[in-house]
C-alpha cells in the first residue's frame, strides 16, 4: 500500500522501517522538518529487531497525504495543536487514518476537524504504539513489535475495515478491536507508568544518571502506579466501558506472566536490562503524558463525576516540581469541550 506517516521521530521511523521492509511503499512528512534533517536522503537505517537501510520519501508540504492510502500520525501530543490542523484539510473520505499511541481524545478531535473541511475518513486509533524504538542518528533502533494492540475507528462502524488495514500493514493478528476511542484513550497506559517513575525518580534524572527504567520501577513505585491505574479503570467504568488493568498491558505487549506490577518490572529488567530510564527533566514521561495524558484523565473522571485524588495530586506536584501549570497547557481540553459536556453527548461522539 501507499503509506503516508505523518512525523519522523523514533516511531514514525520504525513504523517506515518495519512497512518498507514488507515492501509498502512510504512517504514521511515532518510538521516541523526538524525531525526528517538527518533522513533527508530517504535512507534510514535500522538496528535492533530490524537490521538493515530501507528507502523512505520524504515529502515537505502536507499535501502530500491526500493521494496515500493509508496516513498514520505518529506524533508526541505536544504536536498535536500545531500539527492535526495542518493534517485535517487534507484527509480525504474513506481513506484511513491511524492515530498511534492517542492521547487526548486526539482521534476524535482530528476526525472532527476533518469533518469541518467536509471530509470524513476513517479514523482508527490505538491506545500504545506498534512499536518501541529510540531514534539513532539517521535511522531508529527497533527494541520490540508488541504482540497485542487494541484499537477503535471512527466511526464505530468501520472498525472492521480498519483491522483489516493494520493487520495487512503490519501483519499477524495481533491487533484487536476496542469499543471506541473514548476506550482507547483510557488504555494507554503510559502516563499512569511514565509519571509515576519519573516523580519517584525525578533527582536522578535531574543529574543525568543513567538508570535501568524497569529496575527503579520497584515495589514502592508500583503503588503509586496502581493506583492511578484503578482511578483510570474507575472512569472508563463510569462511562460504561472496560478498560484492561496496567498488569494485563504488560502481560500483554511483551509476553510475561508474571502478576504484580513489580514482578513484570522486574521480569523486564532481567530480560532486558533496560531500556534506561529518562537522563534530563526534559523527557516526554512528564512533558506529555502529565498534560496530555493525565490531565485528560482527570478531565474525563469531571465528565463522568469520579473522584481521582492520586492522579490530581500527581499532577499538582509535578507542576510544582516543574514550576508549570500543566494543566493549562493541553489546549484539545477546550477544543473538545470537556468543560461542558456529559457522559453521553460525549460517548456518542466517539462512537461516530
Amino acid at each position: 500500500m501507499q503509506v503516508a506517516i505523518v512525523g519522523a521521530g523514533a516511531i514514525a521511523r520504525a513504523y517506515a522501517v518495519l512497512l518498507s521492509r514488507d515492501g509498502h511503499r512510504v512517504s514521511v512528512w515532518s510538521p516541523s522538518g526538524h525531525g526528517a534533517r538527518d533522513v533527508a536522503g530517504g535512507r534510514v537505517t535500522a538496528s535492533g529487531l530490524v537490521e538493515g537501510t530501507y528507502a523512505v520519501s520524504i515529502v515537505s508540504a502536507p499535501e502530500s497525504i491526500c493521494g496515500a492510502e493509508v496516513v498514520l500520525v505518529a506524533l508526541p501530543a505536544t504536536a498535536y495543536a500545531a500539527a492535526l490542523p495542518r493534517v485535517a484539510p487534507h484527509l480525504r473520505t474513506g481513506q484511513t487514518v491511524f492515530v498511534s499511541g492517542a492521547l487526548s481524545l486526539s482521534p476524535l478531535w482530528l476526525a472532527e476537524l476533518a469533518a469541518g473541511h467536509g471530509r470524513t475518513p476513517t479514523v482508527a486509533a490505538s491506545g500504545t504504539t506498534v512499536a518501541t524504538a529510540r531514534t539513532r542518528p539517521g535511522g531508529v533502533a527497533v527494541n520490540a513489535v508488541r504482540t497485542r494492540i487494541g484499537i477503535a475507528a471512527l466511526p464505530t462502524a468501520a472498525s472492521d475495515a480498519a483491522l483489516a488495514t493494520m493487520r495487512a500493514l503490519f501483519g499477524g493478528d495481533r491487533f484487536d478491536s476496542v469499543a471506541s476511542v473514548l476506550a482507547v484513550t483510557l488504555a494507554n497506559i503510559n502516563p499512569v507508568a511514565h509519571a509515576a517513575i519519573a516523580l519517584c525518580n525525578l533527582t536522578r534524572m535531574e543529574y543525568g544518571e543513567a538508570w535501568p527504567q524497569y529496575h527503579y520501577l520497584t515495589p514502592a513505585v508500583a503503588r503509586l502506579v496502581a493506583a492511578m491505574d484503578a482511578e483510570r479503570q474507575a472512569i472508563a467504568s463510569a462511562f460504561g466501558l472496560t478498560v484492561a488493568p496496567i498488569e494485563a498491558h504488560f502481560q500483554r505487549s511483551f509476553d510475561v506472566a508474571q502478576d504484580t506490577l513489580a514482578q513484570i518490572a522486574a521480569e523486564l529488567h532481567r530480560r532486558r536490562g533496560g531500556p534506561p530510564g529518562p537522563a534530563s527533566l526534559d523527557t516526554r514521561f512528564v512533558l506529555e503524558d502529565v498534560p496530555f495524558g493525565l490531565v485528560c484523565n482527570e478531565a474525563l473522571a469531571r465528565v463522568a463525576g469520579v473522584s481521582v485524588p492520586s492522579t490530581a495530586a500527581t499532577i499538582t506536584v509535578h507542576c510544582d516540581l516543574y514550576g508549570q501549570d500543566f494543566r493549562g497547557e493541553n489546549s484539545l481540553i477546550a477544543e473538545l469541550g470537556l468543560r461542558d459536556t456529559s457522559p453521553a453527548t460525549l460517548l456518542a461522539r466517539c462512537e461516530g
